[in-house]
């Protein structure tokens, strides 16, 4: 009898330590000096393997009875993630997901990753970014929405989504606001989720708590271009300027040093 139970007792505890696996998350959003900027680490069998540190903000748009009770005029809930939030996550060799529950799950981020492979003239290369985002509210919690007309749960999702691409093998780093469009089941609205501060690698992390190389986004690399690239051109006049100077400095010594020849020829008597 006991030796009948023996490959079910095991199952059972492969199972919970897969699960355990999965769920091993850290919220360490308490370390960052920004109280709008959060942290978050998954780790599978004791090492990094998701990292994530980002400020999010949503922008929910939602009904409301005008003053005459007939009409309905539209209000805008500003939904930050909080601090506190729970999270779970799963990394996988080419999937992996990050999910923020907060205020008792009346919010529910859910964000997915994937990795892939694609042909370029330059070879075989792979590259990772966020397919998919899914967010989901509660109209009925008071904190940010205030009577809302048939309240209740709503799930906004991305359409096709393809953001934040990086090459395999490196994290994504972006400093400028971005902004995701999503879609609502409540009507079809277009609810916002804006991004800022991300530094993010769901794969191939290389230490614990390190991230890899960073790949910056287009509005970060042209920034700091329009920030070095006045200093370059600084850097270039100083350098003409010097060029400049150091040959006229050569000229002048050369030109003094050689001998004058006068242009009374009765002067000559006296060289010699």
């Amino acid at each position: 009898m006991a030796r009948g139970r023996l490959p079910g007792l095991l199952f059972i505890l492969h199972a919970a330590a897969r699960l355990a696996a999965e769920q091993e998350v850290e919220n360490l959003s308490g370390l960052s000096p920004n109280p709008e900027k959060d942290i978050f680490v998954v780790r599978e069998n004791r090492t990094t393997c998701l990292m994530a540190e980002f400020a999010a903000k949503f922008i929910v748009p939602y009904d409301v009875w005008a003053s005459n009770y007939v009409d309905l005029i539209t209000e805008q809930a500003d939904i930050p993630l909080s601090r506190g939030a729970e999270m779970k996550g799963k990394c996988g060799t080419n999937e992996s997901e990050l999910e923020l529950s907060w205020l008792d799950q009346a919010y529910t981020l859910k964000l997915s990753f994937l990795k892939e492979g694609h042909n370029t003239s330059r070879g075989p290369e792979a590259s990772w970014k966020l397919s998919r985002i899914q967010f989901t509210y509660d109209s009925s919690e008071r904190t940010y929405f205030k009577d809302a007309v048939s309240p209740g749960k709503h799930t906004a999702s991305s359409h096709r989504l393809s953001a934040l691409v990086t090459p395999a093998g490196r994290s994504y780093e972006c400093q400028a606001q971005q902004t995701i469009s999503l879609v609502s089941s409540d009507h079809q609205k277009s609810v916002q989720l804006l991004l800022s501060e991300v530094r993010l690698q769901p794969f191939d992390i290389p230490a614990d708590f390190v991230f890899s190389e960073e790949h910056k986004c287009p509005v970060d690399q042209r920034e700091q271009l329009e920030e070095t690239l006045p200093l370059i051109l600084g850097l270039i006049l100083g350098l003409v300027i010097v060029i400049t100077l150091g040959i006229y400095h050569i000229h002048h010594k050369l030109t003094a040093s050689q001998v004058q020849i006068p242009r009374d020829r009765s002067q000559y008597k006296h060289m010699g």
